[in-house]
């Protein structure tokens, strides 16, 4: 209850906490004009911005925001709830909105707290984040080798997280004229400059977004396993949702980069379009950005008007390693990371490490308004970011050991490979595009020479119904032997039967000789193939491999279901009964897998000559299902060539390997470099700062000093790290720091400005010092273990200090 009989006061305000739930009346400070500022002198934070009846305690906000970022399940109605059992009180609905409006309150300050921060610091000039959020990616330095890919990013779409449409339930939209504060997104409008930017495929009739069903014949085309591959006018999504999902982009490290609504409609062309022309307008030339369907997609992208501008600047589109196991051997020979030169140990798997976190946010977003959507994925990627920057010296330390392992293991094993086989690497090169030759000439045929090939099955067709009709007259004329003298009733049904026998097989002949004169009037043929003649002979065998293609087809599709249904099945949100219905569904699928492996070993055996027979443990242990591309037969047998053999294809594929391990260290070396040259930068630019703003704005100074403890500590740990790397004697990059190629305006070293010894702590000056000097040194051991012991302690120091 507000007072103003005296002025200001408070009255009777519930004032609730973790721990604690009472009424108090507060008296404000002379300074105070509105009541929110005397609870939030008293840490509390109102309800209400003119009359609180209620107000909540700051630092339960701030618990309930960590809790909400480290576990995206646990929503303002679950807090709530335990908020009411702790306080021994009975649960109400309107409980949730009154939390919801303080909290918004709260992250408004925080955020315009940032926006300060960062405007003393000169982080809010445009695409600031872009540029500087993942030092490892985009921190350049002067006078370093290029790199075949100057930047790496992955890009994908999701329907987790939908949002229902007010309407579905016949209310009223909730009207919420609040936006969004970061710059993750891509506004509506600027994705829908790329609408009509891409021609669009005839529409069909049925334009039902349908599972897609695997083709009788013909060659068997990544387009065909990726719903968002396929027609846009295929990719809508029920009219119950406002937002069907997101659209992101993420580096190589897993930070993300940006961000676009997918409304109302599937995966469509214009929210990869738009990221991409946002993503080349920042970065520039030399990149290269991984897709699930990049195979398809580079298509649509060459078509678009971003086509020019992305083939001037070089993009290069690929899909990812994990992707790629999906899609035919052909398409992974152009597409998959580890064929592409420069990739090293990129994944192009990032948007999937993000998606498994952000599913969880579903169950909370999924009726929320427009702005409480997003507020809930901002504070999630922000956070998500945060953890990545906090693992960044991790993620390169681990990728470098596993670099060094993989050159080491696989150079001996391929040593011995090569001995053995007495190969040379340019040999895995020709392999390589052997290979590619091979499955190129894996077309389809002409469509002359399709109809041939039905006409020899249609003869096939007339030859076995004469027999039928032959046997069927032969029956007929043996009805009445058996029957004694005297049967009518008998003689009346078998002669029926005879009947009807001869009957049908005389109206399939008839129906089967149609056919064969209509296809011998479209192929011009004046008088039937004999069997045995040329013609003949030569499409039987392209009936007989078209049989064995299609069977292998089939016995591919059923395995590739049966792949993802156990992906599907071993993630932790799958529901009992879902798990169930899928467990049926495999057993039901292993039953048909092995039918269809048993059919292929029929018509496998049909040819001529005959194909190698398959068992059901060749199929389960399959590595990549683009293996299926080499049991096709082509016109000319390669079972005899060196590259079809299994140990020469194992030893092509460990020389990949290999070069892209090779390729991996030689990045490593390079982002180590920049992100020791960016945490220096860093600590000279914000120390400054801090003296700066103690002078002229210490509320500011004092708030910049306490976030900047908990971000110096992690820097510490990364440079801790960093020194383990660069002291190992397989390190093989340039030591010591750089300077910034085309930035803002930093320092060099002998420009560092004198830190007060008094902000922070005087070993602070001392151990800058000592680390800047090692730095400079040749790098002997001894003093790379001492500074690392020196980083190491202060590391310690700056945790035990965090607020």
């Amino acid at each position: 209850m507000l007072n103003n009989a005296d002025g200001l006061s408070l009255q009777n305000i519930e004032l609730i906490d973790v721990f604690s739930l009472k009424r108090a009346s507060l008296q404000p400070q002379t300074f105070h004009r509105f009541p929110n500022e005397c609870l939030i002198y008293h840490g509390y934070l109102g309800c209400s911005p003119l009359h609180p009846t209620v107000a909540i305690s700051l630092r339960t906000l701030a618990a309930y925001r960590q809790s909400h970022r480290t576990c995206p399940r646990f929503s303002i109605q679950v807090q709530c709830k335990t908020l009411c059992h702790l306080h021994d009180i009975l649960y109400r609905p309107y409980f949730n909105t009154q939390f919801s409006d303080a909290f918004d309150i709260y992250l408004e300050i925080l955020h315009r707290v940032d926006s300060i921060i960062n405007a003393a610091l000169k982080h809010d000039a445009p695409n600031w984040r872009l540029l500087n959020s993942c030092p490892c990616c985009f921190y350049k330095l002067q006078g370093e080798d290029n790199l075949a890919f100057e930047w790496l990013a992955t890009i994908d779409g999701n329907n987790s997280l939908k949002r229902w449409a007010s309407s579905t339930y016949g209310t009223s939209p909730r009207n919420d004229s609040r936006t969004y504060h970061s710059d993750y997104w891509l506004s509506c409008a600027k994705v829908d400059e790329f609408k009509n930017n891409t021609p669009t495929q005839s529409k069909g009739p049925n334009d039902d977004w349908e599972d897609v069903v695997q083709p009788e014949s013909g060659t068997f085309h990544c387009v065909d396993r990726w719903r968002n591959a396929g027609p846009e006018q295929r990719k809508r999504m029920f009219a119950v949702f406002d937002e069907s999902g997101i659209f992101i982009a993420a580096c190589r490290h897993r930070f993300i980069l940006l961000a676009c609504d997918m409304v109302k409609s599937g995966e469509l062309a214009k929210y990869p379009l738009a990221i991409i022309d946002h993503l080349l307008k920042v970065y520039g030339k030399n990149g290269g950005i991984a897709y699930d369907i990049g195979c398809t997609f580079s298509k649509t992208l060459g078509n678009s008007s971003l086509g020019p501008r992305a083939r001037e600047l070089g993009l290069r589109m690929m899909v990812g390693a994990f992707h790629g196991h999906a899609h035919n051997r052909r398409c992974q020979i152009d597409w998959h990371p580890m064929y592409i030169d420069g990739t090293g140990h990129t994944e192009g798997e990032g948007c999937e490490h993000v998606f498994s976190s952000s599913n969880e946010l579903a169950c909370s977003t999924r009726h929320a308004s427009p702005f409480h959507r997003h507020q809930a994925i901002e504070q999630h990627f922000s956070f998500w970011d945060e953890d990545k920057y906090a693992a960044l010296s991790t993620f390169l330390c681990n990728h470098y050991r596993e670099a060094l392992t993989a050159i080491y293991t696989l150079t001996t094993e391929l040593s011995a490979l090569k001995g053995v086989l007495d190969l040379t690497d340019a040999v895995f090169i020709r392999f390589h595009e052997q290979e590619r030759s091979y499955l190129d000439g894996l077309k389809e045929p002409p469509v002359k020479d399709r109809i041939s090939v039905r006409y020899i099955q249609s003869l096939d067709e007339v030859a076995a119904r004469q027999t039928e009709w032959n046997l069927a007259r032969e029956a007929a004329n043996r009805a009445l032997v058996e029957i004694h003298v005297g049967g009518f009733q008998e003689m009346h049904v078998a002669l029926n039967q005879a009947w009807v026998r001869v009957d049908g097989a005389y109206s399939k002949l008839q129906n089967a000789e149609a056919m064969a004169s209509h296809l011998e009037i479209q192929l011009g043929i004046e008088k039937w193939w004999e069997v045995g003649s040329e013609n003949y002979n030569h499409f039987r065998e392209e009936a007989s491999l078209l049989n064995y293609r299609t069977a292998l087809d089939g016995l591919e599709w059923l395995v590739v279901m049966r792949l993802f249904e156990l992906s599907k099945l071993s993630l932790s949100g799958t529901g009992y009964k879902l798990r169930q219905q899928i467990g049926k569904a495999l057993q039901r699928h292993s039953e048909a897998i092995r039918n269809a492996l048993n059919w292929y070993n029929t018509q496998a055996a049909a040819l001529v000559p005959p194909q190698p027979q398959l068992t059901w443990k060749d199929i389960v242990e399959y590595s990549f299902l683009g293996e299926f591309d080499l049991l096709c037969r082509s016109r000319s047998d390669v079972r005899t060539l060196d590259w079809t053999k299994p140990t020469h294809r194992e030893a092509t594929v460990k020389h990949f390997k290999i070069q892209r391990a090779h390729e991996e260290i030689q990045r490593l070396n390079i982002e180590i470099r920049w992100l020791r040259t960016a945490i220096h930068d860093e600590e000279v630019k914000v120390n400054a700062t801090i003296n700066t703003l103690l002078i002229s704005d210490q509320p500011v100074g004092l708030e910049l000093r306490r976030q900047w403890r908990k971000h110096a500590a992690v820097n510490a740990i990364h440079l801790y790290r960093l020194d383990q790397i660069t002291s190992q004697a397989s390190f093989s990059g340039q030591l010591g720091i750089g300077v910034r190629l085309q930035c803002m305006s930093t320092p060099s070293s002998h420009e560092i400005p004198s830190i007060n010894s008094t902000s922070n702590n005087q070993g602070d000056t001392e151990w800058r010092a000592t680390a800047l000097a090692s730095e400079q040194n040749s790098g002997d051991i001894l003093e790379h273990e001492e500074q690392a012991q020196v980083v190491e302690d202060f590391a310690d120091f700056l945790v035990s200090i965090v607020d």
